[in-house]
């Protein structure tokens, strides 16, 4: 992967990589719900990250549409727009199709191995209806299935939907059905230890057809 590819287990993360990964999960979890006000300062704080690796992780939370600049009011974490959900979804179908299939091809006996571990912490978040847990390991088998997949330039694509994709699930986890969920997202992650890139990539497609029903009900559409 090359430098610019997010970081996955064990590898040694940048105070900006830190920033960012603590910043996204605030995000995500709505703990910085959406059209919260916030000023670099208070967040440097709260972290516990200084302002500069902050704010490099801040610009790429930007770029990928989780927050916005408001002049002489700081940042604001942006709102969930509905319509652009859709075509956010039908856009990370086609990444997260090709992702699966080049991961169940080109995945290493050692990444195949942290994959099938992943597929047991999903499993087990669901099962105790632990939805930050759940959270945190539906983020970390995607992260392991682009390490897997060798191509950073889809991997940096589908990293920044995934993003808004868990944020929209908190967001509407009361209607979520999270054991499906986790049944789902495992039944790629499976294909993908079992070197199937064929039906990877078709277990991908009924998993973002799960997820597209689960919007337009969630959203009454």
């Amino acid at each position: 992967m090359s430098e610019q590819a997010p970081p996955y287990a064990g590898a040694v993360q940048s105070l900006a990589d830190q920033a960012y990964d603590r910043v996204e999960e605030l995000i995500v979890t709505l703990d910085l719900p959406p059209g919260h006000i916030f000023s670099e300062s208070d967040l440097s704080d709260r972290i516990g990250i200084g302002r500069t690796p902050l704010r490099e992780a801040l610009q790429r939370l930007a770029s990928e549409g989780m927050v916005r600049s408001m002049p002489r009011l700081g940042m604001q974490v942006t709102e969930i727009d509905a319509t652009e959900y859709l075509d956010l979804l039908a856009t990370r179908g086609v990444l997260d199709a090709l992702l699966a299939e080049q991961a169940a091809h080109r995945a290493t006996p050692a990444e195949r191995e942290a994959i099938k571990d992943g597929i047991e912490e999903m499993i087990s978040a669901a099962h105790a209806g632990d939805e930050h847990a759940f959270i945190q390991a539906d983020r970390e088998a995607d992260r392991l299935m682009e390490q897997a997949a060798g191509n950073p330039w889809a991997a940096r694509a589908s990293g920044a939907l995934h993003g808004h994709c868990r944020r929209f699930w908190m967001a509407h986890r009361h209607r979520a059905d999270m054991t499906r969920s986790a049944a789902l997202h495992a039944a790629v992650l499976h294909q993908v230890v079992e070197g199937n890139p064929e039906n990877a990539g078709q277990a991908s497609q009924t998993l973002i057809a799960y997820l597209t029903s689960f919007a337009k009900d969630a959203l009454d559409l």
